[in-house]
């Protein structure tokens, strides 16, 4: 008991002897504490002023300036998508006039699809680059478009490696058996007849209900007969 009663006092001595080494930190170095201090909050209330006073207009305005390129882009009417009518902001323009916004962000994946529409492959693959996004549908698609751009150049290994990144970014029926069927057909093309054949069979297994999954039977049949 003797002992227990020894150790608590030490153990209190060692929290006072912290706290005191403590306080007298914060005496010696208090104008520089004030200052970081002061400092944050000046950074916090400009960050919020930036995000509320700039930031969220400027992503309204791009969002309603942007409304006519989607517009244009729906319509497969890629040249004036991009670079505009006149009267209308292309998604071009969107990328240099409102470039922290969500909306100029987006714009660069409708530029690189719409680049890959008009056959200019590398210009395709720098705006598909510069593209980020979270969103569970048009990540893949960006990635998979990036390797038809790269297949376009003659670049197979380049293309295989994003239509896998692609397929494996989230497993849904939309996306994963487009890129899966992608893959597995070039993978055929590079002779590559096993790897082929297994991504054949994962997409009759696992999406079945889906078109690659409905039509790809007849892909597992040619592959077996090149296999002997």
């Amino acid at each position: 008991m003797a002992k227990n009663k020894a150790q608590q006092a030490d153990n209190l001595q060692e929290l006072e002897s912290a706290l005191t080494k403590t306080e007298r930190f914060i005496e010696e170095n208090q104008k520089p504490i004030t200052y970081a201090v002061g400092a944050i909050i000046l950074v916090v209330i400009a960050y919020l002023g930036f995000t509320r006073f700039y930031l969220h207009p400027r992503e309204d305005e791009a969002q309603s300036q942007m409304f006519m390129a989607e517009n244009y882009f729906e319509r497969d009417s890629f040249n004036l998508a991009i670079n505009g009518d006149g009267n209308y902001l292309g998604f071009l323009d969107i990328i240099d006039d409102y470039g922290m916004t969500k909306s100029a962000n987006l714009a660069k994946y409708y530029t690189g699809i719409s680049y890959l529409h008009l056959g200019q492959y590398e210009d395709a693959l720098d705006y598909l680059k510069g593209f980020k996004t979270k969103d569970l549908l048009l990540g893949p698609i960006a990635e998979g478009a990036r390797g038809d751009a790269k297949l376009e150049l003659g670049d197979m290994e380049g293309a295989l490696k994003h239509y896998k990144k692609a397929y494996s970014m989230n497993n849904n029926e939309l996306t994963t058996p487009v890129y899966m069927m992608k893959a597995a057909r070039l993978l055929e093309t590079m002779d590559e007849l096993e790897d082929a054949l297994a991504i054949y069979q994962e997409i009759k297994e696992k999406y079945p209900e889906t078109n690659e999954g409905q039509n790809v039977d007849k892909y597992i049949a040619r592959v077996e007969i090149k296999l002997g």
